[in-house]
């Protein structure tokens, strides 16, 4: 059974409340085009994108799958952008996508989208937003039996050690 740990952008890897970028972080900045708009937001024609990203977080992530077993998915609202974005500035292979952007604004959030995705595999997530949608995030960890290990990351931080940690265990020893 593949285990799944699936990654957000803005908080986990990209610490959009940092005041100042973190030990370890640069800026990246991508000029997006007309192609990205259908998977972003409404651009104009010098539209540009930007995240703090610590380069150490490509392998570490990759390293951690290889441990446990775990495919690395994307689960934000960057969506594909993020293949060709923060992807590459990581490190990382094209990964698959949960498409989330229908789902903004929804009382379910994410929480539908990576439900249907996820059915039957054990999973590590991790956000910034899980406190955000407190009811939806109940009905989705009662509708769950396979290890579903909600991992918060604080937007001024990004994924620390500790994080992965948790991940690792959470998918090492899957319920």
């Amino acid at each position: 059974m593949t285990v799944l740990l699936l990654l957000d952008v803005d908080g986990p890897l990209n610490p959009w409340a940092a005041r100042t970028p973190p030990p370890g972080y640069t800026r990246h900045e991508w000029r997006l085009t007309r192609r990205d708009s259908r998977h972003s937001w409404r651009l104009t024609r010098r539209d540009t994108r930007h995240a703090l990203l610590n380069p150490a977080h490509g392998p570490a992530l990759l390293a951690l799958a290889n441990r446990t077993g775990a495919e690395l998915v994307w689960a934000t609202s960057w969506e594909d952008l993020a293949n060709r974005t923060i992807g590459p500035a990581l490190g990382l292979p094209p990964l698959r996508v949960i498409g989330l952007r229908a789902y903004e604004g929804t009382p379910d959030w994410k929480y539908g989208a990576v439900g249907r995705f996820a059915a039957g595999r054990p999973l590590a997530w991790f956000d910034d937003d899980f406190s955000l949608f407190a009811s939806a995030r109940d009905r989705f960890l009662h509708r769950r039996r396979e290890t579903t290990a909600l991992i918060s990351v604080d937007p001024a931080t990004g994924i620390t050690d500790t994080h992965l940690a948790a991940a690792e265990q959470a998918l090492t020893y899957p319920r």
